[in-house]
């Protein structure tokens, strides 16, 4: 499987871009005294979970992405992919768990389906 075949579900890169905002903006504020060097850590944790959360997914697994560490699921382990009333997506687990995918909407479901290499059935919502 190469890495062309995986579909990659990121945040909005304005998040990234507010990040790099608020960093140099913190940074008068750390520089005034050296026990305030913490309030860049606020803006640059936010920065690199923009940059690596998320939701890759291929024909052998899904792979949750977070800021510290990441969760592959093999699709076997997937028993229903919906959307919440809160408009994302969620993975219903075969021992009842749900897992929300971080960056995928209800609407990029039929995208996730179709990595899998499978077809969206005809009587699908929304077709």
């Amino acid at each position: 499987m190469s890495r062309a075949d995986t579909v990659r579900f990121r945040h909005n890169q304005a998040i990234l871009a507010a990040a790099i905002v608020a960093f140099i903006g913190a940074l008068p504020l750390a520089g005034a005294r050296w026990w305030l060097l913490w309030v860049l850590l606020v803006p640059l944790a936010v920065g690199v979970w923009a940059w690596r959360s998320g939701t890759d997914a291929d024909a052998r697994e899904l792979r949750l992405r977070a800021l510290l560490g990441q969760r592959r699921v093999p699709w076997a382990r997937v028993a229903e992919l919906a959307g919440d009333p809160r408009g994302r997506a969620v993975a219903r687990l075969d021992d009842g768990q749900v897992l929300v995918l971080p960056a995928v909407r209800a609407t990029d479901l039929p995208r996730l389906i179709t990595a899998t290499g499978q077809e969206m059935p005809d009587d699908a919502p929304g077709q």
